[in-house]
């Protein structure tokens, strides 16, 4: 393929890493505010739901949130004192250790998804349910092209994830850009 982004079409916004970068800090207050009156935070949810979704590791919980091993493990400690994960040392390799959900972090996870689902719902409410299947693939294809070939041994949410067929669907309202051609 040849390159997309050239001199004249390259700006602020036609840049994928600004509006992705744009949307998630316009996101986060948003998600944030749902839990201030909750259990937990945001960030120690998303923790919650990666463990919910087969992640057992602490290194793999790091790498698939996006967190630095040493806040993490600030993290996975405070919600193992507060009840919602275990920690498991394996009997076959005493350096192996497992992380899981308790059944109140089940109740969490599950408790909180509707509230979240509503958020996403009421932020892609303009787009029609084939742009957002086709959002949701084109965003997978760059975060498996961005995350590379994972460590081995490493877990990734991504890894099970099937191959998104290359598609090109017209957008019902494609943004213009003033003064931009390409």
């Amino acid at each position: 393929m040849r390159p997309y982004y050239k001199p004249s079409n390259y700006s602020v916004q036609t840049s994928v890493g600004y509006l992705m970068r744009m949307s998630t800090n316009r996101m986060l207050p948003q998600m944030e505010a749902l839990f201030q009156d909750q259990e937990l935070t945001f960030s120690q949810w998303t923790a919650l739901v990666a463990l919910h979704s087969g992640i057992t590791t602490a290194g793999d919980l790091a790498h698939n949130i996006c967190h630095d091993a040493g806040s993490l493990t600030r993290m996975i400690d405070q919600l193992v004192e507060r009840g919602f994960v275990v920690r498991d040392r394996s009997a076959s390799d005493r350096r192996v250790v497992t992380l899981g959900l308790t059944a109140h972090g089940e109740e969490l996870v599950e408790g909180m998804a509707p509230k979240v689902m509503d958020l996403w719902n009421g932020m892609l409410a303009s787009f029609t349910h084939a742009e957002i299947d086709t959002l949701i693939a084109l965003l997978t294809r760059l975060a498996i092209a961005v995350e590379g070939k994972p460590r081995e041994g490493r877990v990734s949410l991504l890894s099970n994830v099937q191959p998104v067929p290359k598609i090109a669907l017209p957008l019902k309202h494609a943004p213009a850009v003033k003064g931009k051609k390409s």
